[in-house]
């Protein structure tokens, strides 16, 4: 049999041993991932105690909408929640809805058309804008999680969002704030190599690698949103208004009855890796960088260079500085007003911003710009 198959020709479309290798290790790795995750979830909620509401319960403002629950045995079951949005007052409502549109429009149309400049322009298809387009891609997801909605509900006049509508939200919002945090460190590290590590660059960051550092970020954001959701689909709650404008993971653990131990500790454990090592990763990277752009003998060439690094850290630590202190600072210090501005500020202004600071600052990226914007039939060209 063994002499039989070496006389047999090798067949030219069989996966190379390296190759079936591979693969078997990132099977491995995803079933792991999964028991990793999924085990410790049915273990705590098998382990959890019927929510109850408190003793005191919960006294009903006359101003107050109806609340659409339904009570057995002492459980809060909501079927919608009221979103009340970024102020009560009309003519502040008019403004933030001004605000938001013009915000969302030019971030969704400054990513579009990166995204459409380094897919048209071959010279652009490297490692650099290949992670620059999945920035794009994610900006304009992470901001169409909850602006549309806010600006239909501003439009048509409501304010209800359904349970399940709401915890779709809140996955989708954790998952695609994760991995743009994720990627924003890849991006750092891609740098660090194309700047200090010139000669060796394209070697080290070969099609596998550049791939894996785009779908880890968006393996381990589903990962993370999936548990905070099926965590927080088994709390009751005592009142459904929710006093912000999208369903956020903070907001709808305030408003529980039950006990959210467990849901303010893994936003913790869970959230902690991904902003925290991701933040310390890409000032690691821009240090090294730093060192080597003050060795530039021009002055003009060091001056461009520190401030393409300049920015880049400016929308980096916009991003995450808000971020740690909406989700990791104690409860008890966090204030609806404060809260409300540092989401603003993560969820409209820096995605508006991450294509004019990382993208139209870039002279090659400009040119397809122009190719893309004066071009009668951009798609015709040639990939």
């Amino acid at each position: 049999m063994y002499r039989l198959q070496e006389t047999l020709p090798k067949n030219p479309f069989m996966k190379p041993t390296w190759m079936c290798s591979l693969q078997a290790k990132l099977e491995n790795l995803t079933f792991f991932l999964i028991k990793f995750y999924t085990i410790p979830i049915a273990l705590l909620i098998q382990a959890r105690k019927p929510d109850k509401i408190p003793k005191w319960g919960f006294q009903a403002d006359e101003h107050m909408e109806p609340l659409h629950c339904l009570d057995m045995d002492n459980q809060t079951q909501v079927f919608e929640f009221i979103l009340l949005g970024l102020s009560q007052q009309p003519l502040q409502r008019q403004v933030f809805f001004s605000l938001s549109c013009i915000l969302y429009l030019s971030g969704c149309l400054g990513n579009l058309l990166t995204i459409l400049a380094i897919i048209l322009d071959p010279h652009l298809h490297s490692p650099m804008y290949f992670f620059l387009s999945n920035l794009s891609l994610l900006d304009i997801c992470f901001t169409s999680t909850t602006i549309p909605k806010m600006l239909v509900n501003h439009l048509c006049g409501l304010t209800t969002i359904s349970f399940s509508a709401c915890l779709a939200q809140m996955y989708f919002f954790i998952t695609f704030g994760a991995a743009d945090s994720m990627l924003l460190s890849a991006m750092a590290y891609d740098r660090y190599l194309a700047i200090c590590s010139p000669l060796h660059y394209m070697t080290i960051m070969s099609v596998l690698r550049c791939t894996l550092l785009v779908v880890i970020p968006w393996i381990s954001a589903n990962l993370i949103s999936m548990v905070h959701t099926i965590l927080m689909s088994h709390l009751s709650f005592c009142t459904n208004r929710i006093p912000h404008f999208f369903c956020d993971i903070n907001a709808l653990i305030k408003l529980s009855c039950s006990d959210t131990q467990v849901n303010e500790m893994l936003v913790l454990v869970l959230g902690g890796p991904v902003v925290l090592i991701s933040f310390v990763c890409i000032m690691a990277s821009y240090t090294p960088i730093a060192v080597t752009v003050w060795k530039v003998p021009s002055v003009q060439g060091r001056w461009k260079a520190f401030s393409t690094c300049g920015s880049h850290l400016c929308v980096v630590c916009l991003f995450y500085g808000t971020i740690i202190g909406v989700y990791f600072n104690p409860v008890s210090t966090h204030t609806t007003q404060r809260d409300m501005a540092s989401t603003v500020m993560y969820t409209m202004v820096t995605p508006m911003l991450n294509p004019f600071i990382y993208g139209l600052r870039n002279r090659d990226l400009k040119g397809a710009l122009q190719k893309l914007l004066l071009s009668k039939n951009p798609f015709a060209q040639p990939l």
